[in-house]
């Protein structure tokens, strides 16, 4: 087959910087005609803009710091030919006194206009962020993002936020005012949890109220505390942190050993970063608080914070200005990210429908026999979607750029393993079945191998029943028996060429089962 134009050019790149208390993040991206947006480059510079403290002036070197450091973003805009360059300032620069007059320079210097937003504002937008890249349910979930200067509270599930507020809490501000000791001592953890407890009672009411089980942390704090309790478990979060998920049980094993550590001890810890080494205590000590006040049972990462909230608002503001039509956009982050990734790829959308049906039927009839979970229902559906779009690099090897642009294009609402299921189950729907000796199939545990083989199987046989690509087979049924499945095809014409794609692509199936497959033709009254 013919590869395709691309056709989904993007219609504008532009740039997101947020001006945060400890560093400084950028984030270019390219948004497309539906509004969806894919990230270009990223550069995180840390600054470290109250190292001695919150003032109420930036020190001389904090501001040459901060300008040295935007100065590096700049040519990384202009170099990519970026043609907006968003810039919010947070905390430690909208209370300095001479926060303004740093905003100022940064204008005149670098040609950056920089804006101050409020911590109500900068706290929405962190929300708007979690939500578009965390599948949030109907559960009420409290959303932190622990900055150096304050840290942003949000409570709401996935139609709306019932309180979202920013909170002078952030761990470089508690660190300077109430830890004097390394390896820190229980006055001063207890100095810390009385000043949270007097801050915190509208939000512990209202999540109480609300009965949140999960907290959702974003930002750097939240992300090097996922690295670390992934780092001493089995958790996966190799490439991706967004959507990992741990238990309170599996933080407070992290909090009981790490809170013990002196500062050398500290730098040793994998998933720490350098910068973070004085203050992390801090936000573990929030967290553990948090933990134990709301009876919170899960923790979940999001690597969306206020850059990509920042993307969101520009995107929504100016829709009509840039002639984005966002009527194709889904609320849940799974299937929008998924959709978005199809459309990139200019997908071969009936074939790819209706492999994906047919998957979804046979998943239907195999799944007890199978084990597999209702989750994993989903999955299929996605993989079966997915499973052409390496086509879009080149019909030669199209399966294995299959997976590479599964895991490789920052699905949003996926946890790593689920991504690496789609992956591989996409790339399984040709040729060879799974083996060992595929290193990214080898990579994935004994578990994962299992469902990625049952799941690839049921994909090869839907895509084997359309091998025409002209959807042939408009009536699929199934019979399951004892030795046998039987599967009746109602078709429009001559169905030789699905009848053979399918007992060629069927044989996993059979091996799974221990089954034989015969197909049939039902002719049409």
């Amino acid at each position: 087959m013919e590869k395709k134009a691309f056709t989904s050019q993007p219609t504008k790149r532009i740039a997101a910087i947020d001006l945060g208390t400890n560093s400084f993040h950028a984030v270019l991206v390219d948004i497309y005609p539906d509004g969806s947006f894919r990230t270009v480059n990223k550069l995180k510079e840390m600054v470290s803009l109250a190292e001695k403290g919150l003032e109420d002036r930036l020190s001389e070197e904090a501001i040459n710091r901060g300008l040295e450091a935007l100065k590096r973003i700049k040519l990384l805009c202009d170099s990519y030919k970026v043609e907006n360059i968003l810039a919010y300032a947070t905390s430690a620069i909208r209370e300095a006194e001479n926060g303004g007059d740093f905003i100022k320079e940064v204008g005149e210097q670098i040609g950056i206009r920089v804006r101050a937003i409020s911590g109500k504002m900068e706290a929405e937008m962190i929300g708007l962020a979690i939500k578009h890249s965390i599948a949030l349910t109907k559960e009420p979930v409290l959303m932190i993002d622990i900055g150096g200067g304050s840290v942003e509270f949000i409570i709401g599930n996935h139609n709306e936020f019932i309180y979202y507020n920013s909170l002078k809490l952030g761990v470089a501000r508690m660190t300077a005012e109430f830890i004097e000791s390394d390896p820190i001592e229980e006055n001063d953890i207890k100095k810390l949890q009385d000043h949270y407890k007097k801050e915190l009672p509208e939000i512990l009411k209202l999540a109480k109220k609300h009965k949140v089980k999960t907290i959702i942390g974003s930002s750097g704090t939240m992300e090097n505390i996922g690295q670390m309790v992934a780092g001493r478990s089995s958790l996966t979060a190799e490439r991706s942190l967004n959507e990992l998920e741990f238990t309170a049980k599996n933080f407070q094993e992290l909090y009981s050993d790490f809170i013990k550590l002196d500062r050398k001890q500290r730098k040793k810890e994998n998933g720490l970063e350098e910068k973070r080494i004085d203050i992390i205590n801090a936000g573990m000590i929030l967290v553990q608080f948090l933990i134990e006040k709301l009876g919170v049972e899960n923790i979940k990462i999001s690597e969306a914070a206020l850059r990509e909230g920042m993307i969101l608002n520009f995107i929504e503001t100016k829709k009509d200005q840039l002639n984005l039509d966002l009527v194709a956009n889904f609320k849940d982050p799974r299937r929008r990210s998924v959709y978005e990734l199809l459309r990139k790829t200019n997908w071969i959308k009936a074939h790819s429908r209706h492999v994906a049906n047919f998957s979804l039927q046979l998943f239907d009839v195999f799944k007890e026999e199978l084990e597999l979970k209702e989750s994993d229902r989903e999955l299929l559906e996605y993989a079966s979607l997915m499973h052409d779009i390496g086509y879009y690099i080149s019909y030669r090897k199209h399966h294995k750029h299959a997976l590479y642009l599964i895991k490789y294009s920052d699905l949003l609402g996926f946890k790593e393993d689920e991504i690496n299921i789609m992956a591989n189950v996409s790339r399984y729907h040709r040729k060879s079945t799974p083996h060992k000796r595929h290193k990214p199939y080898k990579q994935l545990s004994k578990k994962l191998r299992k469902r990625v083989k049952k799941l690839s199987a049921i994909l090869r046989l839907a895509d084997g029943l359309d091998r025409s690509h002209y959807q042939n087979v408009h009536k699929l049924e199934i019979n399951n028996k004892k030795e046998t499945i039987e599967l009746l095809l109602t078709t429009h014409s001559d169905p030789e060429l699905e009848i053979w794609g399918a007992l060629r692509k069927g044989s996993l199936l059979e091996k799974l089962t221990g089954k034989k497959l015969k197909i049939f033709q039902v002719l049409e009254d």
